[in-house]
């Protein structure tokens, strides 16, 4: 359960969890200049689609430099950080309508969406967010073929009757603004449900009850309930729900994300009746004002565990409460353990905590501990460290589940509720990947009052599915996930391969590519990699991935230090001081790429999100002549002024802090818009933003794109592509994702020289 506002993307089956598999010409209908020379490049750039780009704007300079440690910082476009000033909003919007135009233009960018959509529509609906009720209901958000968003239903039995519960597209067409659901939680039963609405991709959401056999509302909304961090008494008679903190007059933005406390609320009694039992300043709690707090209740009602997360911090601190006092608006906490004990992951059965400690054991290993004695010292190693990562633990009523990563391809586990019983694997139908726990702070796949699990699977060319593991061993297509014509792409392959770096670390890299394809240097390839919070490239399906390899486009998955795809040294090795290695990594599968002839540099591109913005910004600013195109989407581009926006903060134990020399220098190192220099060939480059993103400030993109306008002379296109009616990912319409995974391979395959993508000259 880390519910944090990290700085990840989202994946396009589903707004809560992003992978990508997924600059303005200042000319009108002239052929672009010749790019820099280097070996096997094209000798021409490709022709520039027409568009009005004359009348475009030039960004002010207007230097606002500070000094750290003796180091002047220059920060020329400091004012477009001001995104609601006149000034600002017409330079974005002018280059923002540019970028559209200009893509809208490319011949081949109409055929790519219509593909997109194509094998979109092929299957009846996407199904997600599957939660597991006793009385066998389940809980689940679809969106169907013909629908713009993600509706929850309810569904008596896996092949029962269903019901619609929340309808975001009904609160679109009664607001005039998209609506999204965030997060959901029903009570268990299932007789109430919790759920999260925000709009237009802000993440301001909302809480809501409703009660689900009437469909009608309980209470009152509860603003300012972003994360989804809920929980439920076992009798669900009482709700648990981490709130911000109200900014009054004269607080600092960067204030927030501070202070937020847990709350306890009685269903149907007004917000201000909820009582405040867990955070930074309460009675027994020793937890920073940055510290992100969250309570559960055990399912057995003996116990209340308060999570304290630091952030971005994957370590938790934990404090035990006896359940009756918390629920009776007095609790008594006692801390068992912070962030320093590098515990990950908690679980509990039978007065028993398992925990996930890579503690001496750089790929983890498993713990249990008595709570009859709930000394840490007393926990006892249950599933040793081995070659093998564990990457996640979610307790059953029948046992504990155990999440093993073996290279890039997840194992499933068990070990039985008692003293003696072994740890044994559980066949899967596939080699691929799942997650035992939900990433953003929803439920579990596992539930310890049900046995067996619920997990999602799926590979680089088998679709997601989701199964039902059964407590003896069985496992069975739940059938809630559709299943379409494009669910298994059988004339195409990965290859898993290994690419020594500067410093002689083998890289791991999957390179997916149709059969027979062949290595001649003249194959359209993309990069893409993320590398931030020990996030680990496992297989994934895509459907866009489709319409890449329709393309003759090679696609190459990278694992660079800063993943934890071998356990948190390799993660500590792309990490604040040692982030270099992320992207010196990155720069490392390009060349062998090249040297292997999949490609050459003319038709090479480099793609990341969010905090995959650092690897993208400083791959090409750092070997600029290894890549035609650029897209860093909502990307981290100044990390200098970062820790200055409401998320830098809980940010800072990712990539270090700018009050001290040492992560000065760290974030200096790793900061895009502070390494583009004057006078260089740059790629051409697309920004997209959702300018209501919450998590990266718009401006991150903003910015750059002005100063890579400025100091590039390769006459690439630098294009800003911006939605105002989106954030960060979370909560984008299925045709807001289509219509940019279009721009986005339209624009590469524009640049990278693609007969079918280049506008008339």
């Amino acid at each position: 359960m880390t519910p944090i506002p990290s700085w990840t993307p989202t994946q396009p089956s589903r707004a809560r969890r992003w992978r990508f598999t997924a600059a303005l010409v200042a000319c009108a209908g002239i052929a672009l200049p010749a790019m820099a020379q280097s070996p096997g490049a094209a000798t021409a750039a490709p022709a520039a689609a027409a568009s009005p780009a004359a009348a475009l704007p030039v960004a002010p300079v207007r230097d606002v430099p500070e000094t750290f440690y003796g180091t002047t910082v220059p920060d020329p476009y400091r004012w477009l950080e001001d995104k609601s000033g006149a000034e600002a909003q017409a330079w974005m919007r002018a280059h923002s309508d540019h970028a559209r135009a200009t893509l809208e233009r490319l011949p081949g960018r109409a055929a790519m969406l219509e593909r997109l959509l194509k094998v979109d529509a092929s299957v009846t609906g996407r199904v997600s967010a599957v939660v597991r009720e006793t009385g066998d209901r389940w809980f689940f958000e679809r969106r169907g073929a013909q629908d713009n968003q993600f509706k929850l239903y309810l569904r008596q039995g896996l092949a029962g009757a269903e019901r619609l519960l929340v309808d975001p597209e009904a609160m679109e067409k009664a607001t005039g603004k998209p609506h999204a659901i965030n997060y959901h939680r029903p009570a268990p039963g299932g007789r109430l449900l919790a759920y999260g609405v925000s709009q237009q991709g802000s993440e301001e959401a909302v809480l809501h009850l409703l009660d689900t056999r009437s469909g009608k509302a309980v209470g009152e909304p509860i603003d300012r309930v972003n994360w989804g961090i809920l929980g439920w008494s076992p009798r669900g008679d009482a709700l648990l729900f981490n709130r911000l903190q109200a900014l009054k007059p004269g607080m600092a933005e960067t204030e927030k994300y501070q202070n937020s406390r847990v709350w306890l609320l009685r269903p149907g009694a007004a917000a201000d009746k909820a009582v405040p039992v867990f955070g930074p300043g309460l009675p027994g709690v020793t937890m920073s004002p940055a510290e992100l707090p969250a309570v559960s209740i055990t399912h057995d009602g003996r116990w209340a565990l308060g999570l304290a997360i630091n952030g971005t911090q994957r370590e938790l601190g934990l404090y035990l409460s006896p359940a009756a006092d918390l629920l009776a608006g007095r609790p008594r906490w006692r801390q068992l353990f912070d962030a320093r004990a590098e515990i990950t992951g908690v679980s509990y059965q039978r007065n028993t905590l398992y925990l996930l400690s890579h503690q001496g054991a750089s790929r983890s290993q498993v713990l249990s501990l008595d709570l009859a004695r709930p000394d840490l010292a007393a926990a006892k190693v249950i599933v040793p460290a081995s070659e093998r990562v564990v990457t996640g633990i979610a307790t059953a009523a029948d046992a504990l589940y155990i999440e093993l990563r073996d290279g890039n391809v997840k194992r499933l586990f068990k070990r039985a509720h008692r003293a003696t019983a072994p740890v044994v694997e559980v066949p899967l139908p596939l080699a691929g990947s799942f997650q035992l726990n939900d990433d953003e702070g929803g439920p579990s796949s596992a539930d310890p009052r049900l046995p067996g699990v619920v997990i999602d699977l799926q590979g680089w060319t088998r679709a997601r599915q989701i199964y039902q593991v059964s407590a003896d061993g069985r496992v069975r297509n739940t059938g809630l996930q559709p299943s379409g014509p494009y669910d298994e792409l059988k004339d195409v392959e990965t290859r898993e391969v290994l690419v020594k770096s500067h410093d002689g670390a083998m890289v791991p890299m999957s390179v997916i590519l149709r059969r027979g394809t062949a290595l001649d240097g003249s194959r359209p390839t993309l990069i893409y990699g993320y590398a931030s919070y020990g996030v680990t490239e496992e297989p994934f399906y895509s459907i866009s991935r489709t319409a890449w390899l329709d393309a003759g486009g090679v696609l190459a998955v990278i694992n660079p230090r800063g993943s934890s795809v071998y356990g948190e040294d390799w993660y500590r090795a792309g990490f604040q001081t040692t982030k270099p290695n992320t992207w010196k990594d990155t720069i490392a599968c390009a060349e062998w790429l090249i040297a292997q002839g999949y490609t050459r540099p003319a038709k090479l591109g480099i793609w990341g999100g969010s905090a995959g913005g650092i690897l993208v910004g400083r791959a090409i600013t750092e070997r600029p002549d290894l890549f035609a195109a650029a897209v860093p989407m909502v990307g981290a581009l100044d990390m200098v002024r970062a820790e200055v926006t409401p998320n830098g903060v809980p940010n800072i134990p990712e990539f270090g802090t700018r009050t001290t020399e040492a992560g000065f220098r760290a974030l200096l190192a790793m900061s895009t818009y502070h390494q583009i220099r004057d006078g260089v060939k740059y790629p051409a480059v697309l920004l997209t933003h959702g300018v209501n993103d919450p998590r990266v400030e718009v401006w991150h993109s903003s910015k750059a794109a002005a100063r890579l306008l400025a100091a590039s002379t390769s006459g690439r296109p630098v294009l800003l592509r911006l939605d105002w009616d989106a954030g960060h990912g979370i909560g984008n319409t299925k045709r807001q994702m289509w219509e940019e995974r279009a721009d986005v391979f339209s624009f590469l395959l524009w640049q990278m020289g693609e007969p079918g993508f280049q506008p008339p000259p």
